[in-house]
């Protein structure tokens, strides 16, 4: 059946590459700065970025270049799509989905920009469940409430050593109330109305992400769900977690435990783990 729809998103969604692509999901990466260093993301190796963060060097994210979006619908259009539909991370912590519009006025095929408040793998999953629905033969309405379906009921739950690296890159968000606790006292948050919030928090590490497993496992009910873990660079920590919830989850359809952005995780810190809760 011919597709008629090209599903594309940004790096922010944490897919593993062999999944985006074996799905059909284009991945536009978001571009990162280290010290003087410019690249996109990808390109930036976790040791490189968790030294260069422990280190206090300067560390910043950017939107993809409008030439990546550009060239990115493009590709589509030259494989006989009537549509894209672009789903992005939330434009209240990224300007992203403004540089896809720039880009999609200027493609040569219809280009449906969504800014979907979400991140991580709420995003992720919504962009699969567009893919699917695109290499079903549904035309672009169905494939966009195919992905609303998904990015408004996922639920991210995150953990982090410290709210330092959020407030220095200006996305703490409402997480603000939880600045000054004392430093054995860790922060858990999620994403609401499309910024980082607060959630709770617990004495210490250990305490704290069995709260952040708690929490996953009263989300996830009695529904089926998808379940994944975002880690960043080598931690044991993340494949604990994941054993975990795969044992205190047993009705969720899928695990996937995958690295988390870069571009992400400049704003979380060393340290952070992330758990999304999709509804299928």
């Amino acid at each position: 059946m011919r597709r008629r729809v090209a599903v594309v998103t940004d790096s922010s969604a944490c897919l593993p590459p062999q999944l985006a692509a074996t799905s059909g999901v284009a991945v536009v990466q978001l571009q990162l700065q280290v010290g003087d260093r410019f690249d996109e993301e990808a390109w930036v190796a976790p040791e490189d970025l968790i030294k260069a963060m422990q280190a206090g060097r300067a560390v910043s994210t950017s939107p993809p270049d409008p030439g990546a979006f550009f060239w990115t619908y493009q590709d589509a259009a030259a494989q006989g799509v009537d549509a894209v539909v672009s789903l992005h991370i939330s434009e209240k912590m990224s300007q992203t989905c403004e540089v896809a519009r720039q880009a999609a006025a200027q493609a040569s095929v219809p280009v449906h920009v969504v800014d979907t408040s979400a991140i991580s793998m709420s995003l992720g999953y919504a962009a699969l469940a567009a893919a699917q629905a695109a290499g079903a033969g549904w035309d672009v309405r169905q494939v966009i409430a195919a992905a609303q379906r998904r990015y408004s009921t996922g639920t991210e739950l995150i953990y982090v050593d410290t709210l330092e690296y959020l407030r220095k890159g200006g996305r703490i968000g409402a997480a603000q109330a939880l600045l000054g606790t004392a430093l054995s006292m860790k922060p858990l948050l999620t994403i609401k109305n499309g910024q980082v919030a607060p959630s709770g928090r617990a004495l210490g590490t250990d305490r704290a992400i069995k709260k952040l497993v708690d929490a996953a496992v009263k989300r996830a009910g009695n529904d089926q769900v998808d379940v994944a873990v975002q880690h960043y660079g080598p931690d044991e920590r993340a494949v604990t977690l994941l054993d975990t919830l795969k044992a205190r989850i047993p009705r969720a359809r899928n695990f996937v435990l995958t690295q988390a952005s870069s571009a992400v995780f400049a704003h979380l810190g060393p340290g952070a783990l992330g758990v999304t809760v999709s509804p299928v």
